[in-house]
């Protein structure tokens, strides 16, 4: 599974990272994951409020950081 956390460094972008991380790590589950502080390549992914979360290219999270338990949801539904 690749995770990618899209965002400038801001407070938010990090809690984000933290969360992603932490959730992967309690499902077990076999990914990697990259920060993306580029805005050409943030915005051509479609990505106009950070921080955002993709997974597999996927968008999944913009603008927020999801409790943990939420962020378990929807790294389980890309497993």
């Amino acid at each position: 599974m690749r995770i990618q956390i899209l965002g400038t460094g801001c407070a938010k972008c990090a809690r984000l990272a933290e969360q992603a991380k932490k959730a992967a790590d309690e499902l077990g589950l076999d990914y990697s994951m990259e920060k993306v502080s580029s805005i050409e390549v943030i915005l051509a992914q479609g990505v106009l409020v950070t921080p955002a979360l993709l997974v597999d290219g996927k968008l999944k999270v913009s603008g927020s950081v999801p409790a943990l338990e939420e962020m378990k949801k929807i790294l389980e539904s890309e497993r």
